[in-house]
């Protein structure tokens, strides 16, 4: 499986209860919520190339959950139990502004202000997989300085997280 393809796996995985949430706000037949989600999570993941990394990713999913939420409403345009196109927009600007930003949402930011050999070993432990005894061998340092090392990384990227959550005004 390619990186892309598991990054935006892990990501719709946070983003899709309230992607399902949106689309359940503007269709009411379940089934046809169903089609619509699956749809959506097709659509993401064929479009995730064109993905901006510094935007949220919970907020691009809606925007594709309204492009397919359109095309249900133009194919079912004759039923009365569907909202028009303005309706939805405006559902979407709701979700848009209801919700606080995803946690995950500002860790390639975070990760982008590490130092290059902080942003190495993570690259190693978490992209490759490796223990820190194989990363140790690369980099030339004990398995138990890697260790500690990747402990203050993580610490670094949780306290530059929540930094970014309080500019955004969520409370934590």
């Amino acid at each position: 499986m390619q990186e892309s393809t598991r990054q935006a796996t892990r990501l719709w995985t946070t983003a899709q209860p309230v992607v399902a949430a949106f689309v359940a706000s503007a269709i009411r037949n379940r089934h046809d919520r169903e089609d619509v989600l699956q749809e959506t999570a097709l659509a993401v993941l064929n479009s995730f190339d064109s993905f901006d990394q510094s935007r949220p990713f919970q907020a691009w999913a809606i925007g594709i959950a309204r492009n397919q939420i359109g095309l249900y409403l133009r194919k079912n345009s004759r039923s009365k139990l569907v909202f028009n196109e303005e309706t939805v927009a405006t559902l979407q600007d709701t979700f848009d502004t209801a919700l606080p930003p995803d946690e995950l949402d500002y860790l390639p930011e975070c990760i982008d202000r590490l130092e290059k050999r902080a942003r190495r070993l993570c690259e190693l432990r978490y992209q490759e997989g490796l223990k820190p005894a194989a990363i140790s061998e690369q980099v030339g340092l004990t398995p138990n300085t890697v260790a500690k090392a990747l402990q203050r990384i993580r610490e670094r990227l949780r306290s530059c997280i929540r930094d970014r959550l309080a500019n955004a005004g969520v409370a934590l």
